[in-house]
């Protein structure tokens, strides 16, 4: 094992980081990380000093024998890492603001990860990263980067498409519905099987099992799980029944479509959209990091929207670090796992977790009538990718109107050309400098 274990977190002064502070300490026995750097650009150094210093105290609080860097360098951070993790976001919350507001212009469904603004964070969000792995290539070419910057498996399949590195995506929406089948059940996680089929936003539980015996079919009836980050618009209890398995909340996107585009709208008109009411949060937040007799996470930031980051991204790398062969759900390429998708498109299932990487498991079913929406937002998906590489508006173009949540190519160019125009600034593919 190595003696020293150094972490490079890109986008450090996010007010998630001290999440991933509390889970770098409570696990130092299995995972003994020894340098945490903490990485931004210089438009967040403000906010980068604020949670650095909190992370600083709460390691000096926990008297075990790491060093948190705080920096602007994003090479010396890199340089020689073990684990890199990434939650940036490219315009900050201002670009998320016009992801979630624009849309809804048009009557479509405004959201970070889905739809227009999903695909707009794509294209601001993969050249970026695109950079941070060539400089992987060269500082740290053995690390993995571990990547929590949504889209996430868009932006993890670009990743692996357009570079060398070791690089997997994960979400905390599959450990959030761990926690809830074990209030459900009233058991521990590890009593717990759950089988996850589809992609990063878009998948299905199709197999519940509580000490090896089923429970899917007593779950049919209830309203599923949801999560603070999502209208909460119930489930028609008819469709699960007919699915028979339990949607991600994102579903509702999609199959709620009318129900939660009339909630974003009226939501919007009386507190504003999702990224105001986290800007307001992350404000309040930061207000708290602030004191200097603050030495812990403090528990507003569960209403953050990111609950169990820190559980989801500690685990892995103890995973990786120690080959402990547990299983988790990640995003990592296909192979032939889902026979109906490339193979080297980005899949969200369960994997068994090597110290070599994840090995994805087979699926036990994947429901008929999934396989086609799977499909669509795949293409969707893959044109995305293209667009944000090439900086091609015509391949942009086509990703948006292949989108379901997308009515007509009609609506998709003048709404695309907008966003376009308003990003202008981080989507240097699309707007090169003139030489």
């Amino acid at each position: 094992m190595n003696k020293r274990l150094k972490v490079a977190v890109i986008g450090g002064g996010s007010s998630y980081t001290p999440e991933l502070i509390e889970g770098f300490i409570l696990n130092h026995n299995e995972l003994p990380v020894t340098e945490i750097w903490l990485v931004d650009i210089p438009e967040g150094r403000h906010k980068l000093q604020i949670v650095g210093f909190l992370a600083q105290r709460m390691v000096a609080k926990s008297g075990l024998p790491i060093t948190v860097h705080l920096t602007l360098n994003r090479r010396d951070a890199l340089e020689d890492a073990n684990f890199v993790t990434t939650q940036m976001r490219v315009g900050l919350l201002q670009a998320r603001i016009w992801d979630e507001t624009i849309p809804l212009k048009y009557g479509v469904i405004g959201q970070e990860t889905t739809g227009p603004g999903g695909m707009m964070k794509a294209l601001r969000t993969i050249p970026a990263l695109l950079d941070i792995a060539r400089d992987m290539e060269a500082l740290c070419p053995d690390a993995w980067m571990l990547n929590f910057t949504n889209p996430a498996g868009m932006v993890t399949e670009a990743i692996n498409k357009h570079s060398r590195i070791k690089a997997i995506g994960l979400c905390n929406a599959p450990l959030g519905i761990y926690k809830w089948l074990m209030e459900m059940f009233d058991v521990p996680s590890d009593r717990i099987y759950a089988e996850f089929v589809g992609l990063n936003h878009l998948h299905w539980v199709t197999q519940v099992s509580v000490d090896g015996e089923s429970r899917l079919e007593e779950m049919m009836n209830g309203d599923g799980y949801s999560a603070i980050n999502v209208p909460q618009s119930s489930w028609n209890a008819s469709l699960i029944r007919a699915l028979g398995a339990i949607p991600s909340y994102y579903l509702k996107y999609f199959y709620l479509q009318k129900e939660m585009l009339q909630d974003q709208i009226e939501t919007s008109a009386k507190e504003g959209t999702r990224a105001e009411v986290v800007k307001k949060l992350e404000d309040e937040l930061f207000e708290l990091y602030k004191d200097p007799n603050l030495s812990e996470k403090p528990g507003q930031l569960e209403l953050r929207g990111g609950a169990y980051y820190s559980e989801a991204a500690v685990r892995l790398m103890k995973s990786l670090y120690n080959d402990t062969r547990d299983i988790q759900t990640l995003n990592v390429p296909n192979g032939g796992i889902l026979d109906f998708l490339p193979k080297d498109a980005c899949i969200e299932v369960n994997c068994i977790v090597t110290k070599q990487g994840p090995i994805p498991m087979a699926v036990t079913r994947v429901p008929q009538a999934v396989q086609g929406l799977i499909h669509a937002v795949k293409t969707y998906e893959q044109l995305t990718i293209e667009a944000a590489v090439s900086g091609k508006r015509e391949l942009a173009l086509l990703a948006l109107a292949h989108h379901p949540l997308v009515p007509s190519a009609n609506v998709a160019e003048p709404m695309l050309d907008e966003m376009l125009e308003i990003n202008r600034a981080y989507l240097p593919k699309f707007y090169p400098e003139k030489e």
